[in-house]
């Protein structure tokens, strides 16, 4: 969520908001026409009533028998239509803004650090894109026409009400400050109440997403009443806040009547005195009667949008936080064909906000073009920690990270990328065919050929010739529908397929056995001479051929040198490679 302070009139906000649907101003024209002559023809109507029922109930006008049911059809008949194009023009006004604010949110998604991802849960971006977006365009259109439908439809009665009886209606708008009142207090509890609910929507919508995607640990630990019972409580807790809304509107509402009440109590009142009952026809006072009575709904749902309002204020604020967030910072101008691929990591220190320990300390480490630099340690080491800095998901605290002698700062973000293709420890398959996950992103205009050759390259090409329809096999959400092997030697071709000059492999054949790891390992051998390969690896047998393992323990390089060297040096690598002998791995 976003962490900016709420102003406390959400103004500002709200005017920033209306900035979005101004984009749209024919289609406003368009429904300000439209209400227009909605609280037109709804403040004529209540102002016949006065010839109506004087002159058809009393006088019995043999004109106005005829034509007042005419003119009553015409005016609702125009009414109809001013009420369609109203709502039709609003609602358009609000799905374009909805698809504004969601593309411009999902684009700034695209371009946020890193670190603004590991601070805030996913499940808040979810509900942002959904929820919260949703309740932008209540502020922005919905309850914006009721407060101007509304608003005209008030002036449009009280203006009838003037016209048939000045010093009555005069006397009701003493009765003005007591709605006002209502409505500055229920504006004040609507955004106390809408900061907790967008929070609890996010927290629910969160945990739903752990327990679908966690559903076979729920069960087989027996974590289904603990995960019930926690959810109820967040139901619980969202209910009772609707509730404490739903609350405030009645609340408002039975406030407004009460003082209607009191303001038609005086009319009657004022009205059935000597002096007004012999200038009063029957007909005027039921056209002021009524001209109340029409405005009783309008000065409800008037103070009831506030609810609509503050939402979507609230809501205005979380979407404008990310939209304002800083992008990552790309200052570089430098841009390159294709770099030789040498990198160096000189003095290098890196640490994660808010925990006190770096991650890495002092790292100086040098690898030549071509080569293949094998980094290991335990958990928690700082070998994936290392690697990210080159695409520069993070950056140095200290020090300088180079590439081909430049520091990383002097590239193009998009160019630096270009030179780095990445299998993470986490697989990352997306909902769509396994060509188009191989072929993904920039790499979508490589030819069919390639794309084999990739596959054959990283030992994919046996289950892909078993599936359905081959390349052309959906795979399911994350591909479900393939294994975990399966998955990451999609991965690993999509990487082979960009032939970068810098190939990162973190932890990349971890979920592999023994034989398609062999395989893999000599198809990355032959790759070796053409680019430059940082592999993250926990087995250490798969590193053996690596030019140079870097051993690292707490953040710092503890030992260098190939499998041979660190053997012979009986170390800390040593060590750790007669543990995993000694357990078979």
């Amino acid at each position: 969520m976003s962490t900016s302070a709420p102003d406390e009139s959400g103004w500002p906000t709200y005017r920033r908001l209306l900035g979005y649907s101004a984009r749209y101003w024919p289609l406003a024209i368009i429904a300000t026409v439209g209400m227009v002559f909605d609280a037109a023809c709804g403040s004529a109507f209540t102002l016949i009533i006065k010839p109506m029922l004087d002159e058809l109930f009393v006088h019995k006008d043999p004109a106005t028998i005829f034509w007042m049911p005419l003119i009553i059809v015409g005016l609702f008949f125009v009414r109809g239509v001013a009420t369609f194009t109203a709502d039709f023009s609003m609602a358009r006004i609000a799905r374009g803004v909805v698809q504004t604010l969601r593309d411009q949110v999902f684009r700034k998604y695209l371009t946020l650090p890193s670190a603004y991802f590991a601070r805030e849960p996913s499940s808040t971006q979810i509900s942002r894109m959904t929820y919260t977006v949703e309740q932008v365009a209540n502020a922005s259109t919905d309850a914006l026409k009721i407060i101007v439908l509304d608003g005209l439809m008030i002036v449009g009665q009280v203006g009838v009400m003037l016209y048939n009886s000045a010093r009555l209606t005069l006397a009701l708008l003493l009765l003005a400050p007591l709605v006002a009142a209502v409505v500055y207090a229920v504006g004040r509890r609507y955004r106390r109440i809408s900061h907790r609910i967008q929070d609890s929507v996010s927290s629910i919508t969160g945990m739903v997403d752990e327990v679908v995607g966690g559903q076979r640990e729920v069960r087989v630990y027996g974590g289904s009443d603990y995960e019930t019972r926690r959810f109820a409580g967040i139901n619980d807790a969202i209910r009772r806040l609707n509730l404490k809304i739903a609350s405030t509107n009645a609340l408002a509402t039975a406030l407004v009547q009460l003082v209607a009440a009191g303001a038609l109590a005086l009319v009657i009142f004022l009205a059935t005195q000597p002096g007004t009952l012999r200038q009063m026809s029957p007909g005027t006072f039921m056209s002021l009667i009524t001209a109340m009575l029409v405005m009783l709904p309008s000065l409800k749902r008037l103070t009831t949008v506030q609810s609509n309002m503050q939402r979507g204020v609230v809501a205005a604020r979380d979407i404008f936080g990310v939209i304002d967030a800083p992008e990552e910072r790309d200052n570089g101008s430098v841009r390159v064909e294709r770099s030789r691929g040498g990198l160096e990591f000189r003095n290098v220190s890196f640490g994660y906000p808010g925990v006190q320990e770096p991650a890495l300390h002092a790292v100086n480490l040098h690898c030549p073009p071509g080569s293949v630099t094998a980094l290991v340690g335990r958990s928690g080491s700082g070998k994936s920690t290392l690697a990210s800095l080159l695409p520069r998901f993070h950056e140095p605290s200290s020090g300088q990270v180079l590439l081909d002698g430049r520091p990383l700062g002097d590239y193009a973000l998009e160019n630096l990328r270009a030179q780095i293709a990445w299998v993470g420890q986490q697989v990352v398959i997306f909902d769509d065919t396994v060509a188009h996950n191989i072929a993904y992103g920039e790499l979508a205009g490589a030819s069919r050929e390639a794309i084999i050759e990739a596959a054959g390259a990283a030992n994919a090409l046996d289950f892909i010739d078993a599936l359905p329809q081959g390349l052309d096999s959906r795979v399911g959400e994350g591909g479900a529908l393939l294994s975990g092997g399966q998955r990451q030697r999609v991965a690993i071709a999509r990487a082979l397929l960009k032939n970068a000059p810098v190939l990162i492999l973190d932890e990349a054949t971890s979920a592999l056995d023994s034989e398609t790891e062999s395989l893999i390992q000599d198809a990355l051998k032959r790759l070796v001479r053409e680019r430059t390969v940082l592999v993250i690896a926990h087995r250490l047998s798969t590193v053996e051929h690596a030019d140079n393992i870097v051993v690292l323990d707490g953040g710092r390089i503890i030992e260098t040198g190939t499998h041979a060297q660190l053997l012979a040096r009986g170390g800390h690598y040593a060590a750790l490679y007669r543990m995993q002998f000694k357990d078979g791995n």
